[in-house]
């Protein structure tokens, strides 16, 4: 026990007038109570108490020590309401960093959402595609897709993103659609170039066998997006998420090709940095996020 904790434990003492109770209310023995009083007179060289089998009686010097060890006292019950108040209202900030994607699609208004619910937090919402390390950036939460290759994270599954392949009417007009994946080949496919989720390698089954198809096309960028709009106009055929371009397929702006020799799933995490006592409102931020997109599942699939 060091020199702030017998202090307390002495303001304990002469609150209670008595070693009995006050070694009660630590979960002590009178003995440790008494050294630990003995080893504090010890250390401070004055003596703090008279004792007698009734009574305690505190020293001129036992008195000065015990008001301020009143002030004490009160801070420490004043941090300790001040963290229990916080941690059953939550407020303070948040930062999270999620793909373009999520972020426009999704998540943007799960934080809307989430901040009207809690009105004292505040939350910055970067919408990034590329991976930032959570601690040096002061990120308190990230939405990843596919690989995780900070083991040091703590990752919680969201969901399986499928992927689908589709084009425009207008492009499908003086194409013939493609039946099988092979035929790709002869199409002008539009690529995505981040190489955390996107590659020229588009994958596909046929029964139970998995395989992949090396395509190519006049157009690649690192923006879904992007893609996406060119797709609408007619240069060619995507592969995206279903969750980028489920209205377009609803309204026919693009049609869904190849729907049953499609097999790209990647899963969306939500990942943060590990802490022994995870902060109440970033644990409720998480679990938001994942009642979210477990109501929207029916858009990644």
């Amino acid at each position: 026990m060091n020199l702030a904790d017998r202090i307390l434990l002495f303001h304990k003492v002469v609150e209670t007038g008595s070693f009995t109770q006050a070694a009660e209310r630590a979960g002590m023995t009178n003995s440790v109570v008494s050294k630990h009083i003995a080893q504090l007179e010890q250390h401070l060289g004055v003596q703090l108490l008279h004792r007698t089998t009734r009574t305690l009686k505190l020293t001129e010097e036992g008195q000065l020590l015990y008001q301020h060890a009143q002030e004490v006292d009160r801070s420490v019950e004043t941090a300790i309401k001040a963290v229990t108040e916080v941690s059953s209202e939550p407020s303070g900030s948040l930062c999270l960093s999620v793909p373009t994607i999520s972020g426009e699609y999704l998540i943007s208004e799960l934080v809307a959402e989430f901040c009207q619910k809690y009105p004292r937090v505040k939350v910055e919402l970067r919408l990034e595609d590329h991976q930032v390390d959570l601690i040096s950036k002061g990120v308190d939460l990230a939405i990843r897709t596919a690989s995780l290759p900070d083991s040091s994270l703590i990752a919680k599954l969201l969901v399986q993103s499928k992927w689908v392949v589709s084009a425009s009417p207008d492009y499908l007009k003086n194409q013939s659609p493609p039946q099988r994946p092979q035929d790709l080949l002869t199409h002008n496919c539009l690529t995505y170039t981040y190489m955390e989720t996107g590659t020229n390698d588009w994958l596909f089954k046929e029964g139970k066998k998995q395989y992949s198809i090396k395509v190519s096309g006049n157009v690649s960028s690192n923006n879904q997006i992007a893609l996406k709009k060119a797709a609408i106009a007619g240069h060619g055929i995507i592969y995206t998420p279903r969750l980028l371009v489920h209205k377009e397929l609803s309204s026919g702006k693009l049609v869904e090709l190849l729907a049953t020799h499609s097999s790209k799933e990647l899963p969306i995490y939500a990942v943060y940095p590990y802490s022994k006592y995870l902060p109440e409102k970033t644990r409720l931020l998480i679990d938001y996020i994942a009642e979210g997109y477990a109501k929207k599942a029916a858009l990644f699939h």
